[in-house]
């Protein structure tokens, strides 16, 4: 949604769950929380869409495993609507977390759900709301933070060209946050937008500075715009971005010990 959402203001809620006991819990625990009007409900992704178009939400609580389309799968598809809802998904199953902030989504809820995770993640969808759509980085009188034991003098930087319709555009590597790999081709995450380029995770890995570091098997991050490091629901880490949707970025096991030497941690 665009405008934001102020504190004063009632957050537009669509539920989407197949099972009825679970859309009943969560708006109880949102009626409990309050600032939260539960708009409309759903028990398919496609009944979701059908909502979805004729209704502006601030936030979709949705399912992943559900009949038909996967909350997965609607999530995707609400990132290419305009004024698209923010996301949480609340889900049984802790395995498609590294999936769900591949797609942006604002936060990973486990059921049962807890009243505190829940605040936490209206916090989370407020502040990304808050923020102006087209906001620019933060700029400063100081240089970009740097890894720790790297000699800014020497650090190297690249410009990325990409593919834009018929043009192709360079990418400053200081404007990329990160990138996610996608069947052979990736994403790349800029201030305000994802961006399909046509290279490997690999060959970005190859073309770009040593500020980028291969965290995931799936993810690249730009360390130099990394602002927090925090464990995630499972006890590994989570990179958190200086993007404008707050990019979150999972840290695999095999590569957390390497990364915190990286950091100097």
């Amino acid at each position: 949604m665009t405008g934001g959402a102020p504190p004063d203001r009632e957050l537009r809620c669509l539920i989407v769950d197949d099972e009825s006991p679970a859309r009943d819990e969560l708006r109880y625990l949102l009626d409990e929380h309050g600032g939260v009007q539960v708009v409309g409900s759903a028990a398919t992704a496609e009944e979701a869409l059908l909502l979805l178009e004729n209704v502006g939400y601030d936030i979709v609580f949705l399912d992943i495993r559900m009949p038909g389309l996967s909350g997965l799968e609607l999530a995707a598809i609400l990132q290419d609507m305009p004024d698209s809802p923010q996301v949480v998904f609340t889900t049984a199953y802790p395995d498609h977390a590294v999936d769900a902030f591949g797609l942006s989504a604002v936060d990973y809820l486990l059921k049962p759900l807890s009243p505190e995770r829940l605040a936490e993640s209206i916090d989370r969808v407020r502040r990304r709301l808050d923020r102006p759509p087209t906001a620019a980085a933060p700029t400063t009188s100081e240089p970009p933070a740097t890894v720790r034991g790297e000699d800014p003098a020497n650090r190297q930087t690249a410009r990325l060209p990409i593919q834009r319709g018929d043009r192709t555009v360079f990418v400053h590597e200081d404007d990329i946050v990160a990138a996610s790999a996608a069947h052979g081709y990736s994403y790349i995450y800029l201030n305000t937008e994802r961006v399909l380029v046509n290279y490997s995770l690999t060959e970005l890995e190859q073309r770009l500075s040593s500020s980028f570091f291969r965290v995931h098997r799936s993810y690249l991050a730009n360390l130099n715009r990394l602002v927090e490091l925090r464990p995630d629901f499972k006890g590994a880490l989570v990179l958190v971005m200086d993007d404008q949707a707050t990019t979150r970025i999972p840290v695999s096991r095999r590569q957390a010990q390497e990364l915190r030497k990286r950091l100097g941690l």
